[in-house]
This record gives C-alpha cells, structure tokens and sequence, in this order.
C-alpha cells in the first residue's frame, strides 16, 4: 500500500468519526433536561451514569482534536 493511499485512509477514517462525534453532540444536546445519559467504559461493555453537560463538552473537545489533526494532515 503507498503512501498516498494510507493517508487517504486515515483522513477517511478520521472523517468518519468526526460525524459521528457531530451525531453525538446533537444528540446529547436536544435531549430533554431530565434524561439519563450513559456513558461506556473503554474496552467494555460497560455503562455508567455520566453528566450530560460534561459529556457533552467532551466530545466537543474530542471533535476539536479531530478537526485539529485532520487540518494537519
């Protein structure tokens, strides 16, 4: 595999999740005040109860360091 086509992969995969971080945070954000928000545990099956405002800004920060690196690339 070249070069060329390994970074076109990584810049594929990387802009998919990138929309899937974008989902997420339209998600989280038109959820009704009340609703539980769970979040999974890495390398798990494993949920666990989790603020919905601290989720929420981290997977915008995860999507900022997204777009950052894809920028770089």
């Amino acid at each position: 595999m070249s070069a060329d086509q390994e970074e076109r992969d990584t810049k594929e995969e990387l802009n998919k999740q990138m929309k899937e971080q974008k989902v997420a945070i339209d998600e989280l954000s038109n959820l009704k005040k009340n609703r539980k928000v769970f979040v999974q545990q890495p390398n798990s099956n494993i949920f666990f109860l989790a603020d919905k405002a601290e989720t929420t800004s981290t997977c915008r920060r995860n999507l900022d360091k997204m777009k950052k690196e894809y920028q770089d690339m």
